[in-house]
């Protein structure tokens, strides 16, 4: 029983390595529903970890049992194994504490660190900025087009006096809109998992191809969740903003901030002009069933043995 689970695991951590995430990046469907396909991806993220670790660890456990669970409860009371435990049993669970290990250790790390960096941040900028017009903004005097906010505990929103000067209100107003999107949705949250994965896995594309899918469905998110808050017909306004705080936001804005200019600007102003149709309801079912399903299969296939 326990060959065929790990069999099964290691096949799906390899489609979840790199075909899956590959068509999902390429999907169309996925800038119809930024929020959809973040939760396709999050499911991806989480279910490939859990294959492949436990692939990993059902191939090691198998000499002391039938099922992870009995394996691994007969591990933890000190029982023989049932059957010989081989070299590649060893190298097995030895690769599956590694890789836990790392996972994991480097999510706490890219937190620890982001955190910081953010607190550090947030302390020089509020010895400099002043109170701003918009409410719960500040004013940090700055010539370029600047825009972003530091989210945290203590969130922070600026907005610099070059931008201020540019933009007119309504410009303005969507900029302001979008950035409190970001905050207001935890977005710093859904990039956080692909900023460690991809630190953790360097090597593998898919990695890198995640990172910067997932950075720029949370711009496009951002996006519309800041137009629900604007008068109707703001998608040309929000568009004319991001153009212009774009050319000025790329050596203004601090590492760990969320800018109205972070990602996939082109694609982002095409999409505010050439609004594509919303995904039908159906399609959308679909999507969020299989992501539920990625994350269901490998758990039954760790736990289901355990009940057969």
């Amino acid at each position: 029983m326990l060959p065929a689970t790990a069999a099964a695991l290691a096949c799906l951590a390899a489609l979840l390595a790199w075909p899956v995430p590959a068509a999902l990046a390429r999907a169309g469907w996925a800038r119809r529903d930024p929020l959809v396909a973040l939760v396709c991806w999050q499911a991806i993220g989480l279910a490939g970890g859990l294959s492949i670790i436990g692939a990993l660890l059902v191939h090691g456990l198998a000499p002391w049992g039938h099922s992870l669970p009995e394996a691994g409860w007969a591990v933890l009371r000190g029982h023989a194994a049932l059957d010989p435990v081989r070299g590649d049993h060893w190298v097995a669970l030895t690769l599956a504490g590694v890789l836990a290990v790392e996972l994991v250790g480097v999510l706490l790390l890219s937190w620890v660190r982001t955190a910081r960096t953010r607190r550090r941040h947030r302390a020089l900028l509020e010895l400099i900025v002043q109170p701003a017009a918009v409410p719960d903004a500040r004013l940090l005097e700055h010539p370029a087009p600047v825009a972003f906010c530091i989210p945290g505990a203590r969130p922070l929103l600026v907005l610099s006096s070059g931008m201020v000067e540019e933009l007119d209100d309504a410009q303005l107003d969507a900029v302001v809109a979008h950035e409190r999107a970001h905050l207001r949705e935890r977005h710093h949250l859904l990039l956080l998992p692909f900023v460690a994965w991809e630190a953790a896995l360097p090597v593998l594309p898919a990695a890198a191809r995640a990172h910067a899918s997932v950075r720029q469905l949370v711009e496009m998110r951002a996006d519309d969740v800041a137009l629900r808050l604007l008068p109707a017909g703001s998608r040309r306004t929000l568009a004319q903003a991001i153009v212009a705080v774009a050319g000025g936001a790329g050596g203004g804005v601090p590492a760990g901030a969320l800018s109205v200019a972070g990602s996939a600007v082109g694609a982002r102003v095409v999409r505010l002009l050439e609004p594509p149709s919303p995904l039908p309801a159906a399609a959308r079912w679909t999507a969020l069933a299989s992501a539920a399903l990625l994350l269901l299969v490998p758990t039954l296939l760790l736990v289901l043995p355990a009940v057969l």
